[in-house]
């Protein structure tokens, strides 16, 4: 049996925004760099997320 396996984090390829994923709040949130600043990116940008087709979600037999 297979088990989807969902990104734990992503990247605006154009802003640089960085989101991981919080299992807590089963939401995506804003990452912070190792000085605590949140990689916010562009307010105006429609994210283009790093995620494509060669990312597989499916882990298992398949």
């Amino acid at each position: 049996m297979d088990t989807v396996v969902p990104p734990q984090e992503r990247e605006c390829e154009r802003c640089g925004r960085r989101d991981v994923w919080d299992s807590d709040r089963e939401a995506w949130t804003i990452a912070t760099d190792e000085d605590g600043n949140r990689q916010t990116g562009s307010a105006h940008c429609l994210h283009e997320w790093d995620i494509n087709g060669s990312y597989n979600p499916l882990e298992g037999d398949a």
